[in-house]
């Protein structure tokens, strides 16, 4: 009985998440090709998520709303509703928590669970996993598939073998008639590049990958050709955590879109000053402060660079837009932009940085960090439009928010 449920790892995976949220209270909706999707007039035109009968089409999640509809003229388009998302995400959590507290998100839609001890009460893994799959049909109107194994990483597969609402079962003695046939880069952590670099060794399987000699994956994808042989033979020991442990932050970015094409410097420094606003404030509500400021920069045509540039630990928005606006202007610039990106990376905690020698500048640092802390407390208050920089009153459009009127409060412009 003890090896029965030696180690049982459930990986629940949340079927055309989006797509079913939005369409389980529009019956009208049932057997027609529908999608989730941006807004395609403020240029975030893209698929999000779809349902089958749309994924039949050919409609692939991250294209445009336009290639979509060439594929599908009667595609059905709904926007994105993120707080239901999150509403029944959780609630699934809540069912996936009647089994175990061993709870692993792996984005909004999919989790792991240890079910390990669990046994000895509800029975074994595939029990558990088809009592979770009517709950959830059941209370929150949505299909899961899940994958049960005895590790992460045949359960993630496991969840993917069969769509939807089913349950696949991977043990140690059926891993190698089950999966071993499969295309390598079903394999979790297997992306294109390192398909590409499989193939070229002539390995396109799982199970070619697992019976691959180690010193050539060793000398052609280093550690990391050696840990996809492992987990290829079914040898995977990370363990689910708990739903309250997180991961430490790396770094904070933000992106975007501009609703129309940047054609001057100024208008790529309105949306620059939108983006660090956002870093910062997200930095200071982590205690943390950057060391380096990196930009990304698309343009019309969809080229793409990034930049970065180290700076002194900083968690000041006037700091990080500073430095993002000079990496910036030192490329020559041929094309209108698109989109803009900053990032803060290589964190360290607020008490990090370094003493200047001159008085002054220390003083005029700490000045500016309670200046910009007074206003995140400003916009907890009254709302994150209440305060805003000075610049991004010039194009409300690039700035991103909308005009105010009597019933709104003024904001206060802050100098540049």
């Amino acid at each position: 009985m003890k090896n029965e449920y030696e180690r049982c790892i459930l990986h629940i995976d949340m079927n055309n998440f989006f797509a079913t949220v939005e369409c389980r209270s529009r019956p009208d909706l049932i057997g027609k090709p529908v999608a989730v999707g941006g807004d395609a007039e403020a240029r975030h035109g893209i698929i999000l998520a779809k349902n089958y009968e749309a994924k039949a089409y050919g409609i692939r999640t991250g294209e445009s709303i336009l290639e979509a509809r060439r594929k599908c003229p009667k595609l059905v388009i709904l926007p994105a509703h993120y707080d239901e998302y999150v509403k029944v995400s959780r609630a699934a959590r809540k069912i996936y928590s009647r089994y175990t507290d061993l709870i692993e998100s792996f984005g909004i839609d999919e989790c792991w669970i240890d079910v390990s001890d669990s046994g000895y009460l509800f029975g074994g893994g595939k029990k558990i996993a088809d009592e979770i799959r009517e709950a959830v049909k059941h209370e929150l109107g949505v299909t899961v598939s899940v994958g049960v194994s005895f590790n992460k990483i045949f359960a993630k597969l496991g969840s993917d073998l069969k769509k939807p609402d089913a349950t696949s079962v991977i043990t140690r003695e059926n891993f190698k008639k089950m999966i071993w046939n499969l295309p390598a880069e079903d394999l979790l952590f297997v992306g294109r590049s390192t398909k590409r670099r499989l193939n070229m060794l002539g390995i396109f399987t799982i199970g070619e990958l697992a019976n691959a000699d180690s010193d050539i994956l060793s000398r052609c994808l280093g550690k990391n050709g050696l840990m996809l042989k492992n987990f290829a033979l079914g040898r995977d020991g990370a363990p689910v955590l708990q739903k309250d442990i997180s991961y430490p932050v790396k770094s904070v970015g933000n992106s975007t879109t501009a609703p129309r094409d940047i054609k001057t410097d100024r208008e790529a420094e309105i949306v620059f000053a939108v983006l660090c606003e956002s870093v910062a404030v997200r930095l200071r509500a982590e205690g943390k402060k950057c060391t380096t400021v990196r930009i990304s920069v698309r343009s019309s045509d969809l080229s793409w660079y990034s930049r970065q540039c180290r700076v002194e630990p900083t968690y000041s928005e006037r700091e990080i837009y500073r430095a993002a606006t000079e990496l910036y202007s030192k490329e020559k610039r041929e094309k209108d932009i698109r989109g803009l990106g900053v990032c803060g990376a290589d964190l360290c905690p607020e008490s990090d940085g370094q003493i200047s020698l001159f008085d002054g500048e220390t003083v005029g640092r700490a000045r500016l960090e309670v200046l910009e802390k007074t206003a995140d407390s400003i916009r907890a208050r009254f709302g994150k439009y209440a305060i805003r920089r000075g610049i991004m009153l010039e194009d409300r459009t690039l700035s991103g928010f909308c005009p105010y009127d009597e019933h709104t409060v003024h904001p206060i412009a802050l100098r540049k």
